[in-house]
């Protein structure tokens, strides 16, 4: 498990319930009161004119009209082919109806969250409900709960929410919100046949006609020859197919050729179209790569390697083996070209540009040479970076991979500010990270895949996204066992146990336990082997506490305790007594639980562990309670409070303060007792918990 933070405890537990502590509460719930969050509004800025579509609008804007009350949300299905320009109609409606939707717009794009053709729709319900303000640590683990979340938090709501990319109706139905009042846009290359039950109107997005394509070129391009030579001008837009993906591409080419007239560039195009027999379309985007430089053209056909939806300098440093200042000019040059699409924080490359760049890869490419090479430094890369922000954001902890060395002499690292900056940087980066996981396994980098596990280790405990990391964690599994490197064969199994068991699945974590027990037999008898049997012993004893198994999860921890205790590991020691303590309370014998959590408690300030310290004072709290020393109970639950805001852990000051509330009626205090329950109650509410704020986790 993380290592605890290393801050020191002020040992402060003498606060007591006086009339100044009752006007704070006051406060407290006041200031509850007034907190809120922004209206989400999750559409780009507009960065390209809008053309046409007036019919496709007039029809979403009768349907907006005629929609009936108590029939659901509006659900307006925009279908055909891809780079047909449906995300931007999307989004065009969307911002001309945002007055309309006073309750804001979310944005969620389903190939971002799509494997193996799969979404994982708790996933992408989470998604949806960070951007309503339910923070990560609030979210329920199953889909039924966060569905429950979702209805909740979109109950009379009027807002938008625009999906893009859905391939069946079965994606879609289950990230539709409560009220009827709302519209939800979705985008899809095919009808959407098993949506059911929701009141829905299908708009067919056709390629744009020759005329309206023309006008697009011209809002693409200012240049007087669109004007001078319209014949032209009509075949190249003829060409393009009425795609605005491949019209953007068009006019940064034709922006490139200022001196040659256009009818000299369209036969250019023309002439490869009849002699390559390949579409116009194609014939723009080669004409466009091969007036790229070498480093630009060169990272084009490295990009379809990234493994996430956004591009980013320092990442394509990686794949280019260069400074970021060079990898910053291929990228201007690529979004100059109109190969690269600008967003915030990076460049994004259309699925159609992608699909060109694979081509060009097996043409100039054919043996893979370029691509393994690339490959291999963006997995190193991402693996040196996560090992970094692990460390930071960690500190020291059980891991056996080694840093890896800079991918080059002039690649850079990210430059993390301190342990928030680092888990940020897990975060916002995790569909890399994940991606990179199976990345390297294809490519037979079996140890670069299982060590990248061990950074995601610590992104997964606090954002448990579940499919991704159940995915990552077995890949890891299978790469570890091809390495036949022992520790990691064992560490593996107890990291996809964990995720396992969270959702349900406890036959199977039961049997990755079962592995990992089994193997860490054949480790020695270093101190460091023995600490990892012990912590595998540790993880089969959460195992059973997740099934209440209280006598089976006792007897692990204190199998652990007892060899961190050997091995002079305090830590260790420490954990396995604040766990067995929490046990004895949960299975009803408080007084065993008051002995064993006031031996962690005082052992985790003498370690300076305020983290430990205020979990363990609280329980301590809770167990006194139990065997009728509530005065004693009192400071020590005020004493977590304060941590608990200090920490900014919402989760944890809403149990909190749902205990001082029971001791505030063991002492008869019934008005107090309701403030604290109100106070729990508003947080919650505000965080987005299910209504008796309860949580699966």
């Amino acid at each position: 498990m993380a290592e605890e933070t290393r801050n020191s405890l002020d040992g402060r537990a003498d606060v007591v319930v006086q009339a100044g502590r009752i006007g704070e509460l006051h406060q407290h719930l006041h200031g509850a009161e007034k907190q809120g969050h922004l209206t989400p509004f999750q559409l780009p800025p507009v960065r390209v004119r809008f053309e046409n579509r007036v019919d496709e609008q007039q029809r979403i804007a009768c349907a907006v009209e005629s929609h009936a009350a108590q029939a659901g949300p509006l659900v307006v299905a925009l279908t055909g082919m891809g780079g047909v320009g449906k995300t931007a109609l999307g989004f065009h409606v969307a911002r001309d109806l945002v007055d309309r939707y006073p309750d804001g717009v979310l944005y969620i794009d389903l190939d971002d969250l799509r494997r193996d053709g799969v979404v994982e729709i708790a996933d992408a319900v989470g998604e949806l409900l960070t951007g309503l303000g339910v923070s990560q640590e609030w979210l329920e683990r199953s889909l039924a709960g966060r569905t429950k979340q979702l209805w909740t938090r979109t109950r009379d709501k009027r807002m938008i929410l625009v999906i893009d990319n859905a391939r069946y109706g079965s994606e879609v139905a289950p990230l539709l919100p409560a009220s009827d009042g709302s519209l939800v846009i979705v985008t899809s290359q095919g009808a959407l046949y098993d949506l059911d039950g929701t009141a829905a109107v299908e708009v067919p997005v056709g390629p744009l006609d020759v005329a309206d394509a023309v006008r697009l070129l011209g809002h693409l391009v200012d240049d007087p020859r669109l004007a001078a030579e319209p014949g032209a001008v009509a075949e190249l837009a003829r060409g393009c197919g009425g795609l605005p993906a491949a019209l953007q591409v068009a006019g940064q080419w034709v922006r490139k050729y200022r001196r040659r007239s256009l009818s000299r560039l369209v036969a250019e195009l023309t002439a490869e179209l009849h002699g390559k027999g390949i579409p116009m379309v194609e014939a723009v985007w080669n004409a466009a790569y091969a007036g790229l430089g070498p480093e630009a053209a060169r990272l084009y056909r490295l990009l379809p390697q990234l493994p996430g939806p956004l591009v980013e300098e320092l990442s394509a440093a990686a794949l280019l083996g260069c400074d970021s200042g060079r990898a910053g000019d291929a990228l201007e040059e690529l979004e100059s070209a109109g190969l690269l699409a600008g967003v915030a924080g990076g460049w994004r490359i259309h699925d159609l540009l992608r699909g060109h760049a694979e081509r060009l890869v097996r043409r100039e490419d054919p043996d893979g040479a370029e691509q393994t090479v690339a490959g291999r430094s963006l997995i190193t890369w991402f693996r040196r970076q996560a090992a970094r922000a692990d460390l930071l954001a960690a500190g020291s902890r059980m891991t056996f991979a080694e840093l890896p060395g800079a991918v080059g002499p002039d690649v850079p690292d990210v430059e993390f500010a301190g342990k928030t900056e680092a888990l940020r940087w897990l975060d916002s980066h995790r569909f890399a990270l994940y991606g990179c996981v199976r990345l390297a396994f294809d490519a037979g980098l079996y140890e670069d895949a299982w060590a990248l596990c061990e950074p995601l280790w610590t992104h997964f405990l606090d954002h448990p996204h579940y499919a991704d990391a159940t995915d990552a964690f077995r890949t890891g599994v299978e790469a570890a066992d091809r390495t036949e490197f022992l520790p990691a064969m064992i560490r593996m199994r107890c990291q996809l146990a964990r995720p396992l068991w969270e959702q349900a699945l406890y036959d199977e974590a039961a049997e990755q336990m079962r592995h990992a027990l089994h193997a860490s037999e054949d480790l020695g008898a270093a101190p460091a082997e023995r600490k990892l049997r012990a912590s595998t012993v540790e993880f089969r004893g959460l195992l059973k506490s997740e099934t209440g198994d209280w006598e089976g999860a006792a007897a692990d921890f204190e199998a652990a305790k007892s060899v961190h205790a050997e091995i002079g590991n305090a830590y260790g020691v420490l954990l396995q007594t604040y766990l067995l303590g929490r046990t004895a309370v949960r299975s009803g014998r408080p007084r065993a639980a008051v002995e064993l959590l006031e031996e962690a408690h005082a052992r985790a300030r003498q370690q300076g562990r305020e983290r430990l310290a205020a979990r363990a004072g609280f329980e301590l709290g809770c167990a006194l309670r139990l065997v009728g020393r509530a005065e004693e109970a009192q400071p020590l639950v005020d004493v977590a409070l304060e941590r608990a805001r200090e920490r900014g852990s919402r989760t944890d000051e809403v149990r909190v303060l749902r205990e001082l509330a029971v001791l505030a009626e063991d002492r008869g205090e019934p008005g107090t007792a309701a403030l604290h329950r109100s106070a729990a109650q508003r947080i919650a509410d505000e965080a987005g918990g299910l209504a008796d704020g309860g949580q699966s986790s």
